[in-house]
């Protein structure tokens, strides 16, 4: 294997890593400290420290080696390898971080009253490692390769099968903690998709819009004249009329929204106007590839 080949590994590895120990990181610092709750294997891991006292970076592998091994045979592919990745340096960080707080290293914040200040860091911190493992193609294991067998064996979504299973793991918590924190894992779940999706959506977000109007190419040549900033011309036809048109599309950051609309309003006071949200911008004038 070349050098090249194994930077681009290094690459996808390395964030897959860095993104478990966020995530081991906030298990073990804000859930575990709070006895508040996850979804999926997480939270069965969970549940069973709560009930017995089983260290989560033990039942942690214990549980993903069996599914690992039935994701190797049903689906193969890269992504499988990555969940490799994504369930040994989970697991290595949990270890970790359990030695760290058991040595007095590191001291979790545990609290009697801020519940709420713990559910939503804690939303933060798993949604970013999450984030981090989801975006370069790795997962944590568990219930997403379950998920992926289900689904192509059945028909079924991904995300019907998650929140089904979110929905008995976080239920059958009502067992061993109350309700009330129940009520504020609920509210770190929700932190941390919000989180998620963020970073799988991509920090820098910008505006697009899709102009139709008969003086697209005027548009389209202000818009590369005065916003220096590219358009695209779409032919088009209207449906009612039948006349030819060009449709313009363009990606312009939020600071430009206003001078695009003004410029398109000073050609064609009639254009219809669609202004949408579009993430994660690469290419010239925006994030660099």
């Amino acid at each position: 294997m070349n050098s090249s080949k194994l930077n681009a590994i290094a690459r996808t590895v390395a964030p897959i890593m860095l993104g478990t120990a966020v995530y081991a990181f906030g298990l073990l610092y804000f859930i575990l400290p709070n006895e508040l709750m996850e979804g999926g294997v997480t939270g069965i891991t969970i549940l069973l420290n709560y009930a017995f006292g089983i260290p989560i970076f033990l039942t942690t592998l214990l549980i993903n080696l069996p599914l690992f091994l039935m994701g190797w045979k049903m689906l193969g592919g890269r992504q499988i390898v990555y969940t490799g990745v994504g369930i040994g340096s989970l697991s290595f960080f949990l270890w970790l971080f359990e030695r760290a707080i058991h040595l007095g290293w590191i001291e979790p914040f545990a609290t009697k009253q801020d519940f709420i200040l713990a559910s939503l860091y804690a939303g933060v911190t798993l949604g970013l490692g999450l984030g981090i493992v989801f975006r370069f193609g790795g997962t944590t294991g568990g219930v997403d390769i379950v998920a992926r067998i289900v689904g192509r064996k059945f028909g079924w979504s991904m995300g019907q099968f998650i929140l089904a299973s979110d929905v008995v793991i976080i239920g059958a918590s009502l067992l061993f903690i109350t309700k009330e924190r129940v009520l504020y894992t609920l509210v770190a779940v929700f932190i941390a998709s919000r989180v998620i999706d963020f970073i799988q959506e991509g920090a820098y977000a910008a505006k697009a819009f899709t102009i139709i109007t008969d003086h697209g190419e005027e548009i389209a040549r202000l818009v590369t004249t005065d916003l220096d900033r590219s358009a695209t011309l779409i032919p088009s036809i209207g449906a009612y009329s039948k006349q030819a048109k060009h449709m313009v599309y363009c990606v312009v950051s939020r600071q430009e929204i206003r001078q695009l609309s003004q410029l398109v309003k000073s050609v064609d006071p009639r254009a219809f106007v669609i202004i949408s949200d579009v993430h994660d911008v690469q290419g010239e004038g925006f994030r660099e590839v």
